[in-house]
């Protein structure tokens, strides 16, 4: 096992949750005004709303805090209950005290949306880059909508989704006809700038994708391996999809 990779071991989706949400608190503590990498998807959920309900208690503030998501469908609008501006407002941003306008999702409707690849990168070095990164992984390894490829994209780009991924995305939509067929998403290179990575993993399903990114070859056929690399990355999974690790 990669020494980089710290990997906890969960009993289930509720203390990923709460042990996730915690890192997530103290490091708002340590530095109100930091900077945080989100992500969207069923894996945060629980995290988000322990979140709000530490804030709820007083004892989180938000006002100082920025934010980055990782990706976006394209072409989506922001309303559009599927969009994933649309799943952060109604599952964190509308219930804490966080200013809209430090929170930044990439622009499903971008008119230009190569051009607005290069200029998200370049706001995400200007704040001062990422303090600490939300992740999920899907079943083919991919994180944020990085696909299995011959190699590590490095900024934020437009990316053609994978039928896997539309297929596993295609319960959040009427039917799979729905889920569009191309998103925007940083990089590799962009989410490895980040000075810390978290990474949420829950079910069976998601088994073979963890042992690949914590044990597996680091290659572009598995976008998540390249987590091995960084310096500071920490896994929190349960039983279940920690179930094909090495003891």
């Amino acid at each position: 096992m990669n020494s980089n990779i710290d990997v906890i071991k969960c009993k289930d989706i509720n203390e990923i949750s709460r042990r996730a949400a915690f890192l997530v608190a103290e490091t708002i503590h340590r530095n109100p005004r930091c900077i945080l990498g989100l992500a969207t998807g069923s894996s945060p959920v629980g995290m988000y709303q322990t979140l709000v309900k530490i804030y709820e208690g007083g004892t989180l503030d938000f006002s100082k805090v920025r934010s980055f998501n990782l990706d976006e469908y394209y072409p989506i609008q922001p309303e559009d209950p599927q969009s994933y501006r649309y799943f952060m407002n109604t599952n964190l941003f509308d219930h804490i005290n966080i200013d809209p306008a430090n929170t930044h999702v990439p622009l499903g409707n971008a008119e230009d949306p190569e051009k607005f690849c290069q200029a998200y990168d370049l706001m995400i070095e200007a704040a001062g880059g990422i303090d600490l990164q939300v992740l999920g992984i899907g079943n083919n390894g991919h994180i944020a909508f990085n696909e299995p490829d011959d190699h590590f994209p490095a900024g934020t780009h437009v990316v053609d989704l994978q039928e896997s991924t539309i297929k596993a995305n295609s319960r959040f939509f009427a039917s799979e006809a729905d889920v569009p067929r191309k998103a925007i998403t940083m990089g590799i290179g962009s989410i490895m700038k980040a000075r810390r990575i978290i990474l949420l993993a829950s079910g069976t399903a998601k088994a073979e994708a963890v042992k690949a990114c914590v044990e597996g070859p680091i290659t572009p056929a598995c976008p998540a391996s390249a987590l091995q690399l960084h310096p500071d990355v920490t896994l929190f999974v349960d039983e279940a999809a920690a179930s094909l690790l090495s003891k």
